[in-house]
């Protein structure tokens, strides 16, 4: 099945026995069993079933399998956020005295959370971008994974998956991406050499801007060596299942870091019509950026843009598309303020993935506690606007933002 088919009839999970073409919302706390026998095997991981809804639930289960079926995965857990998705990966491989290494230009709250692990022994180096030359130099014995966003947000540069997995898996070391801004219909990233995939859900895959979470896809693919990997050593007898029943059975577990079974009822709604809703978004964000590049005072950065670094790289693994985010500067922040004010149409909100165009400024919204060094890495300056576009019919997007250029 090609793509929209498969998000339709793919690993279908509605109710056989009533005929609901939808998988029910099963809104429960606990599930009772027959017997104390049948629990105890249920809790051992010796018989299929849920017993609580932090560790397992059967709404949420067919969210997790939906998109592990999508991103080409062997397993997916589903998490309450997309920053409780990135903690999770992380921590389910980290320990005092790792290292990882990071693009500088990721979105604020993953550097925020990279700050926060400081203080359990774990380090982070910063590259400018996620790439074979900046990487390489910077790889200890001490580094236990490589992260990066496909596309970064806001600074939308691109990483070249394939280079930088093999570099990683040369050292084995694992490649982290979250594939977030990029969404499984522009590409798979598991297919480039990606070992573990993480989405914030809340945004494309849900697609209306009603429920958090977010989504770790294992490729199954990576040799977790419990010599290097101390966590592992229990897990090493489940082979490729390792990563991901580890992190099922430890850290997100434990935390409790789970996804409540209405979103993921809400997210599996969504994610039928990923694919004709990314496409008019791409379709979307080309055409306003084609319009920004003739407007006076406006600097635009889109990688669908044959004037974008990243155009190749989108042609690469997106087929031409540039995703859904645009980028402009606006010359100073008072012209940026003042041409948000203008807008009609698009709200100004702190999302990405809507069906509706949202704005927003970056600087002090966002990256309000980043540093300035960090802002500039993260392509963020005083008069840059965020456009998250949104399924609106494009040409009064254009109409709009013209007359708001104009009116500053």
């Amino acid at each position: 099945m090609k793509f929209n088919t498969e998000l339709i009839h793919g690993n279908f999970d509605g109710d056989a026995f009533l005929g609901s073409t939808n998988t029910p919302i099963f809104q429960v706390s606990a599930f009772a069993h027959e017997s104390p026998e049948k629990l105890e095997k249920v809790f051992a991981n010796k018989a299929p079933g849920f017993a609580y809804s932090r560790i397992g639930n059967p709404t949420v289960a067919a969210f997790e399998n939906k998109i592990s079926a999508l991103e080409k995965g062997i397993g997916a857990v589903a998490c309450s956020s997309g920053m409780a998705a990135v903690t999770m990966a992380l921590l389910n491989i980290l320990e005092s005295g790792d290292e990882v290494i990071a693009a500088a230009g990721l979105f604020g709250g993953t550097i925020d959370l990279f700050g926060d692990l400081k203080a359990f022994g774990i380090t982070t180096k910063f590259v400018n971008h996620v790439t074979v030359e900046e990487v390489e130099p910077l790889i200890t014995d001490n580094t236990k994974v490589i992260f990066a966003e496909l596309i970064g947000n806001p600074a939308l540069d691109i990483v070249d998956i394939e280079s930088v997995a093999e570099l990683a898996h040369k050292n084995d070391i694992p490649l982290f991406i979250d594939s977030t801004t990029a969404t499984s219909y522009l590409v798979r990233p598991i297919e480039y050499g990606a070992d573990v995939v993480i989405h914030s859900s809340s945004k494309y895959i849900n697609g209306s801007g009603n429920a958090i979470s977010g989504v770790i896809i294992d490729s199954g693919n990576f040799n977790w060596n419990p010599e290097k990997y101390h966590g592992f050593k229990e897990y090493e007898k489940l082979g490729k299942f390792a990563f991901i029943s580890k992190l099922r059975n430890g850290i997100w577990r434990n935390v409790g870091a789970c996804l409540a079974p209405m979103n993921a009822f809400l997210n599996t709604l969504g994610i039928e019509t990923l694919g004709l809703r990314t496409e008019r978004l791409c379709y979307n964000a080309l055409k306003l950026s084609e319009y920004f590049e003739t407007a006076d005072g406006i600097k635009v950065n889109y990688p669908g843009l044959e004037s974008s670094p990243y155009n190749s790289l989108a042609k690469k693994y997106f087929g031409g598309h540039g995703g859904a985010i645009i980028t402009i500067r606006a010359g100073s922040r008072e012209r940026a303020f003042k041409l948000m004010n203008n807008l009609k149409i698009p709200l100004i909100a702190t999302n990405i993935g809507d069906v509706r165009t949202l704005v927003i400024h970056p600087a002090s919204t966002i990256y309000t506690h980043s540093s300035e060094e960090q802002k500039i890495n993260a392509g963020v300056y005083d008069d840059t606007i965020r456009i998250s576009i949104g399924i609106e019919d494009v040409e009064d997007l254009i109409d709009d933002f013209k007359q708001a250029i104009e009116n500053i």
